[in-house]
């Protein structure tokens, strides 16, 4: 229950001249409209890096909630985990939406080259508060396609690369594994369509099945081409940074094979699997997908247990000295 107090209540410790507390806090940009939000939790001031925590697909906020019913706060919990091992984290809101909706005009307008420059501003935010030299990135599901690019643009002032329970395919068949297993397999052939014109960097012509619209939408189709065309394996072994990816064992979204295609293509990762973690990263029974699902909605749940650990040792281990 200790980590379920810490979410509502501010942790007090003074150490290194800092208090380890959560604070909303700002960036600006000068390319957007108005500024960046997110929320610092722990020490500032330390001299220990710090991880940035990029959400996942759609609209899913700094706790890692979502309007189309996730209330579990993975990151939220994630960010309290990780104070009690001693590390700072800023959880952030994408460009567009929630805290950061005034950055954009339309949230839709965006690409995950977007997603990566902020992110490389919320690390540079990130060394200011802690006085370290380098902070962490750590990207959940699509958020770790974020990491990779941003990684890839300049890995100058980062520590390293957390991944959990993130792609490991390209998105295209992973996206046609999810939905042929919640009942669109009669639909499949347009989808193979939509997304390889996409992959193509095209638009779609022509009408789209209803129930496709919210994917494969007019007014989503120039994030979903940037989406679509990355290749996590391809960038994972370019970056010259040390990698560890996570990943649950009842992951409904993301499978073991995503995270076995990164630890292949990046034979120097660690892997660290937790068993019975899902992809909001709470533990429920293995092979239940009522529980699995029920969890999304469940804020009471707890984290799952191994997760921060994993994550703190990893940063422990591999973080430069200062």
């Amino acid at each position: 229950m200790i980590r379920a107090i810490l979410l509502t209540v501010a942790t007090a410790a003074l150490a290194n001249g800092g208090m380890a507390m959560a604070r909303e806090v700002t960036i600006e940009r000068s390319e957007l409209a108005g500024p960046l939000a997110g929320t610092f939790e722990g020490e500032t001031n330390s001299g220990r890096p710090g991880v940035v925590i990029v959400p996942g697909s759609g609209p899913t906020d700094r706790d890692g909630n979502s309007p189309l019913g996730v209330k579990a706060q993975p990151y939220r919990l994630l960010a309290a985990a990780l104070v009690e091992e001693g590390i700072a984290s800023i959880r952030i809101d994408k460009r567009g939406m929630f805290g950061s909706e005034a950055a954009i005009a339309n949230a839709n307008e965006v690409t995950i080259g977007d997603y990566a420059e902020d992110t490389l501003a919320w690390a540079a935010k990130m060394r200011s508060e802690t006085r370290a030299d380098c902070a962490w990135l750590l990207g959940h599901s699509e958020g770790g396609l974020v990491v990779l690019d941003a990684a890839k643009r300049d890995p100058a002032g980062l520590c390293g690369v957390i991944l959990v329970s993130s792609l490991g395919r390209r998105p295209g068949e992973v996206i046609k594994e999810q939905l042929a297993a919640n009942g669109a397999a009669p639909l499949m052939d347009e989808i193979e369509r939509h997304i390889a014109t996409l992959e193509r960097g095209e638009r779609i012509e022509g009408e789209i099945h209803p129930g496709l619209a919210p994917l494969f939408g007019p007014q989503l189709q120039t994030f979903m081409a940037s989406f679509l065309s990355r290749d996590p394996a391809v960038d994972i072994a370019v970056i010259d940074l040390p990698v560890l990816i996570v990943q649950g064992s009842e992951d409904l979204q993301v499978r073991d094979a995503d995270a076995e295609a990164l630890a292949v293509a990046r034979p120097d990762a660690t892997l660290v699997s937790i068993e019975g973690m899902n992809h909001v990263l709470k533990s429920v029974p293995h092979g239940d997908r009522a529980a699995n699902l029920a969890s999304y909605g469940d804020p009471g749940l707890p984290l799952a247990d191994g997760v921060a650990e994993a994550i703190a040792g990893f940063v422990a281990e591999h973080t430069p000295a200062q």
